[in-house]
């Protein structure tokens, strides 16, 4: 699904061969969940393949490698120019992009021995599909953001994510929304929550939740778009009120939902803000007006 026999990736400053590409089964990252990576697309665009957000991106992936005390070792400017081209040997155009930065063997609970890079790449459409999603609440909640670094995307952070999806698929939903360990809206396993209601947009507030990049351009579009937007701390019946809602994130890009928890949102999908974010961000990234 993500390579094939030709499939070339970027491992410690060489392209090789995935197939060929290894690492130990002892790395400390394969054992604690200590390493951190990015989620990226590119685009096909009418001046070329163009890697939306490359540079927000990869100083993001810098700041999680500081955060939790991962020596960061490597150039922006050059990861982003090994990325192109990693994309121009796989011919890909339209790709999903993931860079992880991960450790070498080390058993004990202390920073790394030594740090690798790895970015692959491979062609995929939008994570959780096209259509408009029913979801649940989870019974799972963010981790507290003093357990961990909250605003860094750590490789061991998404088991609670893969936890809250994996219940929600379980119970006939498509995907989960988590609350914060106070009990307000946080943010979807792997994607940001917006929600509609009388005109005006919002979103939970930064401090428990992943601020996204998908999510900080939603916001910039609001203010160039004219919509009045508001974040805070919001509970759940915020959510169960509302007129209409929508997740957002690089893989998923913006996506309606139609339900949470089998009641679905008044407003049509069609005539909410949403609608009109999505449109306007996939102009955005194939640089259409």
């Amino acid at each position: 699904m993500y390579f094939n026999n030709q499939t070339i990736v970027f491992l410690n400053g060489k392209f090789e061969k995935a197939t060929n590409a290894t690492t130990s089964l002892y790395d400390q990252t394969v054992h604690y969940g200590y390493g951190v990576f990015e989620g990226i697309r590119a685009y096909s665009t009418e001046g070329g393949v163009k890697i939306f957000k490359a540079k927000e991106h990869y100083e993001r992936l810098k700041h999680s490698c500081e955060a939790i005390n991962i020596p960061f070792n490597y150039g922006v400017d050059d990861l982003i120019d090994k990325t192109y081209e990693l994309l121009a040997i796989n011919n890909f155009k339209d790709a999903y992009i993931r860079p992880i930065v991960y450790c070498s063997p080390n058993m004990s609970l202390t920073k790394p021995n030594e740090v690798f890079i790895m970015i692959c790449s491979w062609e995929w459409g939008a994570y959780l599909g096209e259509k408009l999603l029913d979801l649940c609440v989870s019974s799972f909640c963010r981790p507290h953001p003093r357990s961990i670094k909250v605003d860094a995307k750590v490789c061991g952070h998404y088991v609670n994510s893969i936890l809250a999806t994996s219940e929600a698929k379980a119970t006939g939903y498509d995907e989960a929304i988590l609350l914060d360990s106070e009990g307000f809206l946080a943010e979807g396993p792997g994607s940001n929550l917006f929600f509609e209601k009388n005109g005006i947009l919002y979103t939970p507030q930064t401090g428990n939740i992943l601020p996204g990049i998908t999510r900080a351009t939603v916001i910039d579009l609001c203010e160039k778009m004219g919509i009045k937007m508001e974040l805070g701390l919001y509970t759940q019946d915020y959510l169960e009120n509302a007129d209409s809602a929508f997740l957002c994130g690089t893989a998923a890009e913006i996506v309606g939902i139609n339900s949470l928890h089998k009641k679905a949102f008044p407003q049509k999908w069609e005539d909410s803000l949403g609608k009109k974010l999505q449109i306007a961000y996939k102009n955005l990234v194939l640089e259409k007006s």
